[in-house]
């Protein structure tokens, strides 16, 4: 038995043989000639499963890229490996064999699983060295710009210097504010829910001085400045990069670090500090709300506020505070420096920051609380 498609100048003849099935292509397989023949094809194909399948190209008079695919899609579809012992393929020519040699080819290497989708531990490794490397690289930058500032006063422009302190600083201020009134407010209630149980409600004063000036102060005032600010940062420094304005203030002889990253550095520093004693102000206020709700007199409040947190607790949060800032706008600095070609490269550049900043800030509270520890203070 056999099929024939009769519709313009490509055919073919389904024949039965011994053992299997033939498909005869005749005419011209491109991209007009395969389309018509697709189907009768693909089913035919599919028909002859576990039966042998030779494909008959003699009469083909062109084929290109078109006809490849439809024979590919036939041993697909047949259920076969394209190399699989039961396809038999007669009458090619070398044109023909070559072209489908390259379409099996690209196949195969489009249907091979993808290593760099599944990176191991060892690339994961070399990625944290390569960042660790490029971090250190940065700070050492820094460092000869802070070193090598004297000389360069002239591109430390004081305006600027302000204005990022502003930025950082003055605008944040009603936020930081509203946190830490709500901040002491909710630890003073949280607080007084199990100290009640053992008549210890006015001590409610004395964990909340010391969580807030110790820890929550800097670290809360440091968070909102790395999703802030950090982010700031590196949009604006990311965006001059993509526009080549860095490149241009290389080739006028201006250095990036003391123009761009110092003053940034340099006000956040300052107006970190800042910050956190306004979170600190601000939740004590919330937390003195509390209290009085509950009933104390202000005297007493006061006393246990004095009594909990001293002079060493609040230098130790504003030093904290300082090295948060300094490590908040360095990594958004960098991630600026940093940014890539392409739309996306700037939003990828301000998330690193803020995810950056934040982690960074954690692990330098942990660390700096050990220190503090051990000495005592």
């Amino acid at each position: 038995m056999g099929r024939q498609d009769d519709h313009g100048t490509a055919d073919l003849n389904i024949a039965p043989e011994d053992g299997g099935t033939a498909l005869v292509f005749s005419g011209r397989l491109d991209a007009a000639g395969a389309g018509k023949l697709w189907r009768p094809a693909m089913r035919a194909a599919a028909q002859a499963h576990g039966q042998r399948l030779r494909l008959d190209l003699a009469a083909v008079e062109a084929f290109d890229m078109s006809g490849a695919a439809l024979l590919l899609a036939a041993e697909r579809a047949y259920g076969a490996l394209p190399q699989g012992s039961h396809i038999a393929l007669t009458g090619a020519s070398e044109h023909a064999t070559a072209i489908l040699e390259r379409a099996r080819q690209a196949n195969e290497a489009a249907n091979a699983p993808d290593d760099a989708a599944r990176p191991t531990l060892f690339a994961l490794l070399l990625a944290g060295l390569d960042v660790m490397a490029d971090g250190v690289a940065f700070l050492g930058e820094a460092l000869v710009a802070v070193v090598r500032l004297p000389s360069r006063l002239r591109m430390l422009r004081i305006g600027d210097l302000l204005r990022q302190a502003d930025n950082a600083g003055v605008r944040a201020l009603p936020l930081v504010l509203l946190l830490g009134f709500l901040m002491g407010m909710i630890l003073a209630f949280q607080s007084a829910i199990p100290m009640r149980r053992f008549g210890a409600d006015l001590f409610v004063a004395n964990l909340v001085t010391i969580s807030l000036v110790r820890e929550l102060g800097p670290l809360l005032s440091a968070v909102i400045l790395a999703g802030r600010t950090g982010s700031a940062f590196a949009a604006e420094i990311g965006t001059m990069k993509v526009n080549q304005e860095v490149d241009a203030l290389v080739t006028m002889g201006l250095d990036p670090m003391t123009l761009l990253v110092l003053p940034r550095l340099i006000a956040v520093m300052l107006v970190l500090p800042a910050l956190a004693l306004a979170l600190d102000i601000a939740g004590l206020a919330g937390m003195i709300a509390v209290m009085r709700g509950f009933g104390f007199p202000m005297e007493s409040i006061i006393l246990q506020i004095q009594s909990a947190a001293g002079v060493t607790d609040l230098l130790g949060g504003l030093f904290k505070a300082a090295c948060f800032g300094a490590a908040i706008a360095a990594i958004g600095c960098r991630a600026g420096l940093s940014t890539g070609n392409g739309p996306r490269a700037v939003g990828l550049s301000a998330t690193a920051a803020v995810v950056g900043g934040i982690i960074s800030t954690i692990v330098l509270d942990g660390i700096l609380a050990l220190i503090f520890y051990r000495l005592n203070l």
